[in-house]
C-alpha cells in the first residue's frame, strides 16, 4: 500500500510534475466557456416551434447527469437510455440525445444511428470528426453541437441550454457555472498551502480513509459518484457512493478504534472516512439522511467531511461540488506518489494518463 506523503502537496518539484493533471482541472471553466461560443449558432436556431416531442431519450456519455437536471420538471417522460440502440418505443414523435467524445463509443453510436434510422428528432454533442457525428450525419432533423472537447461537463453544460430554449428543461447559466469553476480552481490552486486549500484538506482526511461519498439531492448524488470515480483513479483504493440506506450498514459495521495500537509495529487497517456533499438542498428528508449519517459516523469513530456549495445554479452547484472531489483525488494521487513522480506511468485509467480519463 502506497504511504502518503503530505509534504508532497506543497512540493513544487511533486505540483510542477503533476502540473498537466492540474491544468486540466483549473480549465473546466474555460471549457465549459469553449462549448457554449462554438454551440452559439446551433443554440440559437433552436425553439419550440409549436412541437413538443412525445419523450426524450438521452444516451452516452453523462445521460444520467441530463436525467438528473430535467426530470424534476421535464413536461415529457424522460429516459437515460444505457444502450445499445433505443428502447423499442422510440419514433419519430420522439426526442433522442446523444452526448459523445472523440472516441468510440459504442452505446452512443449506436443510438445515434438507431435515431436516424427511425426518424427521431436527435440533439448531438460531440466533435465534428468523432464516431457520433459520423452516425448522425444522415439525419434531417438533427441539431448539431460540435463539442471542443473531451469534457464531460462542458458538453453536458451546452445540451441542457438547448433543451431549456425547446421549453423541456429549466434554465442553465452556462456562464455561471463557468464562473464557478473558476472559483474553485482559485481557491484549490496548488500554490495555496495545505492551511487554506479545501482540496488539499479532504485529500489529507482521505489519505488514511476509505471514503464513503453522500450527497442527499439527486444532483449531490451523481456529484457523490463522479467524485469516487476519480478517487478510485486517483489511490487505486475502493471507494463507494451509494444512499443512506446503504451506508448505514457500512458505518454500524465499523469496530472500536484502537487507541492504544502501536502503528509502527502493526499499521492499523483503513477505515472508512464519510464525505458529505452538501448543495444547499432544503429538504426534510435529506435532512434526516444526514443526521442519520453523522450520528452513526460519530457513534462508530468515523470521521465526517462536509463540501458545502449552497450558492449559484443547480448545475453550478454540482460543477463546483464534482470538481471540489476531483481536485481533492488529484492531491491524494500527488500525496500518495501515484502522480508526480517515475511511478506515475502505473496509475490506473484506460488512457495510462489520469488527465486524459474521463473521470477528470
Amino acid at each position: 500500500m502506497s504511504v502518503f506523503d503530505d509534504s508532497r502537496l506543497d512540493d513544487p518539484a511533486a505540483l510542477e510534475a503533476s502540473d498537466h493533471l492540474l491544468r486540466r482541472l483549473a480549465g473546466a471553466g474555460a471549457r465549459v466557456r469553449a462549448e457554449l461560443e462554438a454551440s452559439e449558432e446551433a443554440l440559437s436556431q433552436l425553439s419550440t416551434d409549436g412541437f413538443r416531442p412525445r419523450a426524450i431519450v438521452a444516451a452516452g456519455r453523462d445521460a444520467r447527469l441530463v436525467r438528473a437536471v430535467l426530470e424534476p420538471v421535464c413536461p415529457v417522460p424522460f429516459v437515460a437510455w444505457p444502450g445499445p440502440g433505443l428502447p423499442g418505443w422510440t419514433s419519430p414523435l420522439d426526442l433522442v440525445v446523444v452526448l459523445g467524445g472523440s472516441d468510440a463509443d459504442p452505446g452512443a453510436v449506436s443510438a445515434a444511428s438507431e435515431a436516424v434510422r427511425r426518424g427521431a428528432g436527435l440533439l448531438v454533442a460531440a466533435p465534428p470528426d468523432s464516431p457520433v457525428a459520423a452516425a448522425s450525419a444522415g439525419s434531417r432533423h438533427a441539431v448539431r453541437l460540435p463539442s471542443q472537447s473531451d469534457d464531460q461537463l462542458a458538453a453536458a453544460v451546452a445540451v441542457l441550454q438547448g433543451l431549456h430554449q425547446m421549453d423541456l428543461g429549466p434554465a442553465v447559466d452556462g456562464k455561471a457555472v463557468a464562473e464557478m469553476l473558476d472559483e474553485v480552481a482559485i481557491e484549490c490552486s496548488p500554490n495555496n498551502d495545505v492551511a487554506s486549500n479545501p482540496a488539499k484538506d479532504l485529500a489529507l482526511m482521505l489519505a488514511d480513509a476509505l471514503p464513503l461519498v453522500w450527497g442527499g439531492s439527486v444532483l449531490a448524488a451523481r456529484a457523490a459518484r463522479r467524485v469516487v470515480e476519480a478517487v478510485r483513479l486517483a489511490s487505486g483504493r475502493p471507494a463507494l457512493a451509494a444512499d443512506c440506506g446503504h451506508l448505514l450498514p457500512v458505518l454500524a459495521n465499523q469496530p472500536p478504534r484502537d487507541v492504544f495500537a502501536d502503528p509502527f509495529d502493526q499499521p492499523e487497517e483503513l477505515r472508512p472516512g464519510l464525505v458529505i456533499l452538501d448543495d444547499g438542498v432544503e429538504d426534510a428528508g435529506v435532512a434526516e439522511h444526514r443526521r442519520q449519517l453523522e450520528d452513526k459516523a460519530e457513534r462508530h469513530d468515523v470521521r465526517v467531511h462536509v463540501v458545502r456549495q449552497a450558492n449559484g445554479t443547480d448545475v453550478a452547484r454540482y460543477a463546483a461540488l464534482t470538481q471540489h472531489g476531483r481536485y481533492a483525488a488529484a492531491y491524494l494521487g500527488i500525496g500518495l506518489g501515484r502522480y508526480g513522480t517515475p511511478r506515475e506511468d502505473q496509475a490506473p485509467g484506460p488512457t495510462g494518463n489520469p488527465a486524459e480519463d474521463p473521470a477528470w
